[in-house]
């Protein structure tokens, strides 16, 4: 039920309203002054606040400030005996929802208390939207307990609260954008936008017409002014993905962005100032891309002030397991489905796996496997033929590819990954002393 709290110390007239509000559906609750109108404020949350401008104690004019400033979603309404325009201004421009005079607008209350409550319910729904998206993107919501993962989100943490230019790097589907969005939900810029795009996705004249915008008549279809998404993301973020598929040209556009917070836009000679945090990510070796003169170094140094490398899936195999539950409850609520186990061979097919294509490769995975199982597990029978085929191919592989010594490398990296690093655990399940898993760690360089 809706809470109307009237401030006034008039009793006859605070009463009259409260029955008549109350006969509206609204629960009401009374105060004849500013102090035990805080202390009704403090212990219980009102939509609405229907406040005489002359108190014993205080000014409702500036009351309104006091309470907007510490109950921002509360809307006030002023009721005066005596309205003149300059407090009707000010109460206003003090967070007002509306000023009104007692007695010739007693039949505007009922409809305006209506619409404030409008008001407050649409704040409470963007409120719980943005809430949930904060969740979503929240550090919190990154699934993984590995050491390797662990790693990552710590040094994101420490980012956020910073303007640093960050470089995100890993292999394709490791989560560069769930990281972008996590620095930018948890930083200073959260309540504005945060705007994504793909640098290898577009031509370098559709790139540059994308991130920096064009005038009417700057070329061929260009009908009207179009702004780029640097402009979109002012006083937010821009996550470029994918940066070292960059055109040369571009990197000097945005390097002058880093450097000045201007650019031109297509067409015009007037430069656009933004403040804009850029989070920038890549699959590429920047430096081999410097080497092979398609990227610059002056730009690489801007963007790469503060690095976060993120780790392949096979580089965290504890983490399988608790991905795929992860995802098979999403995927098996979205296809209703009542699937609540994943058996042991599934798991260990998975961490058997290659994973060339990471978390993403997973996703994929446990959506089919969801589709294919008609039962309330996932077991062998629900992976997709092709995983088992890559599975044996990789397998056949490594046994091709590598020697003796270069295998139990592998096998040793792999059991201390699965560990998150415990060397006493990991030579438990090697079956060998410590004292020989130190001097193999040694012996193979293992890091």
């Amino acid at each position: 039920m809706n809470k109307v709290l009237i401030i006034d110390d008039e009793d006859k007239l605070r009463t009259l309203l409260a029955r008549i509000i109350g006969l509206e559906g609204f629960l009401v609750t009374e105060a004849p002054d500013c102090k035990s109108a805080n202390k009704k404020l403090e212990a219980a949350d009102f939509d609405v606040v229907l406040c005489d401008v002359r108190l014993p104690d205080g000014n409702g004019v500036e009351f309104v400030k006091s309470v907007k400033s510490r109950f921002p979603l509360t809307e006030v309404i002023l009721l005066t005996a005596h309205g003149n325009i300059n407090d009707g201004v000010q109460a206003i421009k003090n967070g007002a929802f509306d000023y009104i005079t007692k007695g010739d607008d007693n039949n505007k209350i009922i409809p305006l208390l209506f619409r404030a409550m409008e008001k407050v319910e649409l704040a409470k729904r963007v409120k719980h939207l943005e809430k949930q998206l904060g969740d979503k993107h929240s550090f919190n919501n990154i699934v993984g307990t590995s050491k390797a993962i662990q790693k990552s989100i710590e040094l994101a943490r420490k980012v956020t609260e910073t303007d640093t230019t960050v470089l995100l790097t890993g292999e394709t589907g490791t989560g560069k954008e769930i990281f972008a969005q996590a620095i930018h939900q948890e930083s200073k810029r959260k309540q504005k936008s945060f705007v994504a795009i793909n640098c290898s996705a577009f031509s370098k004249d559709l790139l540059d017409s994308e991130m920096f915008g064009h005038k009417a008549g700057s070329f061929t279809g260009a009908h009207n002014d179009q702004k780029g998404l640097f402009e979109e993301a002012n006083n937010g973020t821009i996550f470029l993905d994918e940066i070292g598929e960059m055109p040369l040209d571009l990197q000097v556009k945005l390097l002058r962005v880093i450097e000045t917070g201007e650019f031109l836009k297509i067409g015009e000679s007037k430069p656009t100032k933004v403040n804009v945090r850029i989070i920038a990510a890549t699959n590429r070796d920047l430096q081999n891309e410097i080497n092979a003169g398609h990227f610059r170094q002056d730009l690489f140094y801007r963007i790469s002030v503060f690095q976060i490398h993120l780790p392949a899936l096979r580089e965290r195999i504890s983490d399988i397991e608790l991905l795929a539950n992860y995802f098979l409850k999403i995927y098996s609520t979205r296809n209703n489905k009542k699937i609540n186990h994943i058996s042991n061979d599934f798991l260990e097919s998975l961490k058997h796996h290659p994973w060339n294509g990471n978390i993403r490769e997973l996703k994929n995975i446990i959506e089919r496997s969801v589709i294919l199982t008609s039962g309330d597990t996932l077991d062998l029978d629900s992976l997709p033929q092709e995983f088992h085929q890559i599975t044996l191919h990789s397998k056949q592989s490594q046994l091709s590819a590598f020697d003796l010594a270069s295998a139990e490398k592998i096998h040793i990296q792999k059991v201390l990954n699965y560990t998150n690093g415990n060397k006493t655990r990991a030579a438990e399940l090697l079956n060998i002393a410590l004292t020989t898993l130190y001097r193999k760690i040694e012996e193979y360089k293992i890091s």
